[in-house]
């Protein structure tokens, strides 16, 4: 059978490798997610079973599971005559994503803070100490999510820890293409250690609203991110409608001068 373009572009970005029959599923969503999360796989490209199956020489079954991980933790979404594609950075209902993570993530730190051990404290910390000197915007997305799971890493609701972890996800993406507009370096370190103070001090009231405060900065910098996005659109539309109706124009006052 003939390679699609789509399948081509899948091609160039995954490679062929054909994974083991027991870890097809895994290593595939793991090779979709990562590739998905560098920007490699920009949103809007189609993830189609078939295309995948050949590519990796597997069955559409651990194909079919790995798009159902990936639709879950928000990388996919499924469009009507399209199929599952790459989910846009950010939705407009961005602010209700970070209100429910206020509640979830509130929830997990009540449970897991009391459990916390001297390790978990100092992975932590160490995440910390590395975004003092990181450059790179994707291991500092990486770390950013990575500083919270080790606060939430006690937690013992693992079906709660999963649905942080999602909306952690879904959160790294953006920042690793918007984090150097977004203007929160400091404030973000700044938060970051308050945070770390609070766990080792055990003061679970505090720190959850301490938590609060710091997400909430990312509902403005993201707020402010969708309107300028729909402010650029606007003003893109309007230069289009401009630009026919002066096609339009031309052609009738060549006529009148004739």
């Amino acid at each position: 059978m003939r390679e699609t373009h789509n399948e081509s572009f899948l091609a160039s970005v995954l490679g062929h490798d054909s994974p083991p029959a027991h870890l097809a599923r895994i290593v595939i969503e793991e090779k979709l997610r990562t590739a998905i999360l560098d920007g490699r796989l920009p949103a809007g490209t189609a993830m189609r079973q078939q295309e995948l199956a050949r590519l990796f020489g597997v069955s559409r079954m651990p194909v079919r599971e790995a798009l159902r991980q990936l639709e879950a933790q928000s990388l996919l979404r499924v469009e009507t005559h399209k199929g599952a594609v790459v989910a846009p950075l950010i939705g407009d209902d961005a602010a209700d994503a970070y209100a429910l993570r206020i509640l979830l993530e509130s929830e997990a730190l009540r449970l897991s803070i009391p459990l916390l051990d001297e390790t978990d404290l100092r992975a932590a910390e160490q995440c910390i100490e590395l975004l003092e000197t990181e450059t790179d915007f994707n291991e500092m997305g990486r770390l950013n999510r990575l500083f919270h799971m080790a606060l939430y890493a006690k937690t013992p609701n693992k079906r709660l820890l999963d649905l942080v972890e999602n909306g952690l996800n879904e959160e790294e993406r953006f920042l690793r293409f918007n984090l150097s507009s977004m203007g929160l370096g400091k404030l973000s370190q700044d938060d970051h250690r308050e945070l770390l103070q609070l766990a080792r001090d055990r003061d679970i009231e505090a720190i959850v609203k301490s938590l609060a405060h710091h997400l909430n900065r990312g509902v403005e910098a993201i707020s402010k991110y969708l309107e300028e996005r729909k402010s650029a659109e606007l003003a893109s539309k309007t230069k289009g409608t401009r630009a026919r109706k002066n096609s339009l124009a031309r052609p009738a006052a060549s006529e009148k001068s004739v």
